[in-house]
Order: structure tokens, then sequence, then C-alpha cells
């Protein structure tokens, strides 16, 4: 009698969890995307599809859910199955700052599962260059002499351009006014033409512009420099243990199985070693960032509540 009641509870549950009680993946997979197609984040999540599909003989498909920051598309996953048929390519954005800035529907702490962090970009301060200045320390000096006179744009208000410049100014103790733009291109644009005199924008926004005579590039605000922008510093060189950077990693809704979590971290970091995914990134101004589904939802944790601080020190109010 005993083994038939233990074959009935071992029934029991493949049923309830069936990612358990067979071979996973036995169909297709999405991987929601909560901008547009076009940007970093979602070339990200074609190229990471495109890996674990062969790595798994399942097509890994991506849909784009944009809105609210992302806050559209977090929401979505976080009521999700949590079967390993819906993932998030999520980014410090809706994990870590959008949060503190807006409503939101989801515990970014409590309603997803860390599977791997993937890529992660700096932000590259530049100034108009009729600031007569050239490099960081110089422009610092040139601000406090004049404080609350000056100008940064962003690309919104709350948005990582806006957090990253304001970090900059927190840390340098220097006073600008914030002047929010819809986008980074018109924000870019006014830099240029010196409506504006500081803009902290992404490599693959900027890049394009070295040379050009019309921005100085005054630091990058990630650990080290940026291959792509080797003569610009990073601004921990000035100031000790700066870093504001943006990330974009794999995740799942909430209590996702281990086994699961474990496969798709394993080939992450498999990618990680691939010279053709490595160049990849390296063309979108990305550094890999290979971590365990441990070190990924600690570097959640720590960025959430970085992140509030500089928001409320920043003054920027949930709307």
């Amino acid at each position: 009698m005993r083994p038939v009641i233990i074959a009935l509870l071992a029934a029991a549950l493949a049923v309830a969890n069936p990612a358990i009680g067979q071979e996973w993946p036995q169909r297709p997979v999405k991987i929601v995307v909560p901008y547009a197609a076009g940007g970093n984040t979602d070339v990200i999540a074609r190229i990471t599809a495109e890996r674990l599909a062969a790595a798994f003989s399942q097509p890994f498909l991506v849909e784009n859910r944009g809105g609210a920051g992302g806050a559209l598309a977090a929401d979505y996953v976080a009521k999700q199955p949590a079967d390993g048929y819906t993932l998030f390519l999520g980014t410090l954005s809706q994990l870590g700052t959008v949060p503190h800035t807006q409503k939101v529907n989801y515990d970014a702490l409590k309603d997803f599962t860390p599977i791997s962090n993937i890529g992660a970009n700096g932000f590259v301060i530049v100034i108009n260059s009729n600031v007569p200045v050239k490099d960081l320390k110089g422009f610092v000096e040139y601000v406090k002499a004049r404080p609350g006179k000056l100008n940064y744009g962003s690309g919104g208000s709350g948005s990582l351009t806006q957090l990253a410049a304001a970090l900059l100014l927190q840390r340098a103790g220097i006073d600008m006014v914030h002047v929010p733009y819809k986008g980074g291109a018109p924000a870019v644009a006014d830099t240029i033409s010196g409506q504006v005199q500081m803009y902290a924008g992404s490599p693959s926004e900027l890049i394009a512009h070295v040379g050009g005579g019309k921005l100085e590039f005054l630091g990058i605000t990630a650990e080290r420099r940026n291959p792509s922008l080797p003569n610009v510093p990073a601004v921990n060189e000035i100031y000790p243990g700066f870093n504001a950077v943006t990330w974009n990693g794999l995740l799942g809704p909430a209590n996702l199985p281990e086994p699961i979590v474990r496969k798709l971290s394993q080939e992450i970091q498999r990618s990680m070693k691939d010279p053709a995914f490595l160049d990849r990134l390296a063309k979108m101004g990305l550094d890999p960032v290979p971590t365990t589904p441990a070190q990924f939802a600690a570097q959640i944790r720590n960025e959430y509540a970085m992140w509030g601080d500089v928001i409320k020190k920043a003054g920027i109010k949930p709307e």
C-alpha cells in the first residue's frame, strides 16, 4: 500500500509543478523586453534569445512591452506563472529606480527571480565645447564658481540620464539646474547647441560625436574606462568609488524553480566566454557582466537602496 501512496504523491507533485516533473523547456519561451524594438536592451534580448534557443533546442521569442519606464512589462512578468516560459530582460530602471519615482504594481525585490546580469554600461559626461574647460576637475571648479547658473539636460525626469548626473553633482558638491527632455536625442542636440551645458548619456548615443568639436568628453561613470572611448577617464579616477551604470539582466517571476534558474544561468555564463557574443556586446559599448543568481540578487538589493537615496537627495518625488 505504501508504494502506491508514494507513487500517487509523486504524480501529484509532477502535475502541480510540470517544469520540475519534465525536462524544461518543452515549448517556446518568451523573453519580455520593457522597451520598444531597436535599443540596447532589445538587442541584448535578441542575441541572448539566439544563444538560448541554440542551447535548449526551443524557440526563445522576444516580446516588446514598452510604457511607464518599463514598469508595465515588469508588472506583466511578475504576474506570470513561475514555469520558465515567461522571462524578463530587465534593467536597472525597473528594478532600481522606477519604483522610487512612480507608483508601480510590483515589488522589485520580491516579485522576481534573478538569473544573471548580462551587459552594463556607464554614462558619458559631456559638456558643450564653449564651456572653457577641458576636464572634469576644471568643470567642477567652473560650476562651483557659478552655483545654480548652469544647466544639465536629461532624457526625462527620473530617467537614468538625470540620476547619473545627479549622483555626480552630489559627489562633487555642485549645483546645476535640471532640464528634462522627452528622450536623449533632444538633450544631446541642446547640449551641442549650448542650450544646456552638460549631459550624461550612454556611449551608444554619444560616440558618434567624438572628434566633432562640439562636445567635450569629460568622464565615464563606470568603474573603468570604456574600450570604445579609451581617452575618456573614469569618474572614479577623480572621485574614488564613484560608479553609476545601467545594466541588462535576465530574470523570471518569483519562485522560478531552481533547476531552470541553474540551466539558464550556466548557459549565460558560457556565453560570456564566447568571443562572438562578447564582440556583439562591445559593439554596443557594453561590458559583459557574468553573475551568479545570488550575485545578481545582491546587486539588485544594493542598487535599489543606493538609487533610492540618490533620488531622495535629488528631490525627485514619486509621480
